[in-house]
């Protein structure tokens, strides 16, 4: 039998190939990508780090051992981190203040990928939640990687790239996929049908986010 993580990530290969073309992170790399459009990625994402961290939060709640119930606590007390100081000086460097982005509203993409993860860790086992969070770690990490010889020539750019592709990042993620790999080996088939189904889900949510940040969406009305 294979590793569980080999199995989900043949899921979304095509996804996450999807976003590698994506021109806000082609973007990224060749500095092309307009500022409002990085501007709009940053205090979205904001937002969602915070609902993010609650999620990692439940995860921890409902984890099988009391190391990765620490893990996960660790890894939201760590994205409230982030979110308070790498944010900040984002915004900052864009000509914002942290008060300012923070006040600005939740667009459409956000809230309904925020929603999704919530209601799922909150209503799901532990491995459907772990599916559900588990793209946001690890699509960062290849694409982080992917990105990291080319870097930037937009400093900004390439502070984010140099933060996802780095190797403290690696190792965040390569424990998740370590307890992702033990818990296939327990999951029954309909446990493990339930976990993919999250995980491709939040995987296009990935997608979308980068997309929403691009077009600058809005609420429609």
């Amino acid at each position: 039998m294979g590793l569980l993580r080999d199995e989900l990530w043949a899921e979304i290969d095509d996804i996450f190939n999807r976003i590698l073309e994506h021109p806000f992170v082609r973007g990224l790399t060749d500095g092309s990508l307009p500022q409002d459009a990085f501007r709009h990625y940053v205090i979205q994402d904001a937002h969602y780090l915070r609902a993010y961290a609650r999620a990692l939060t439940i995860c921890a709640a409902k984890a099988p051992t009391e190391v990765d119930s620490r893990m996960f606590a660790e890894h939201a007390s760590e994205a409230i981190a982030v979110e308070q100081q790498m944010h900040a000086e984002f915004v900052s460097a864009l000509g914002g203040s942290a008060e300012g982005a923070a006040a600005e509203p939740v667009k459409p993409t956000t809230q309904a990928y925020t929603s999704y993860l919530l209601a799922t860790c909150y209503g799901g086992s532990f491995a459907e939640a772990l599916g559900a969070v588990l793209p946001c770690y690890w699509i960062y990490a290849r694409v982080g990687d992917a990105l990291l010889e080319r870097s930037s020539p937009d400093p900004l750019y390439a502070r984010w790239i140099t933060t996802y592709g780095g190797e403290e990042f690696q190792a965040v993620v390569n424990a998740v996929l370590d307890l992702t790999d033990r818990l296939g080996a327990e999951l029954s088939a309909a446990e493990k049908e339930r976990m993919r189904q999250h995980f491709v889900t939040t995987s296009r949510y990935e997608w979308m986010f980068w997309d929403a940040a691009w077009q600058r969406e809005t609420w429609p009305v």
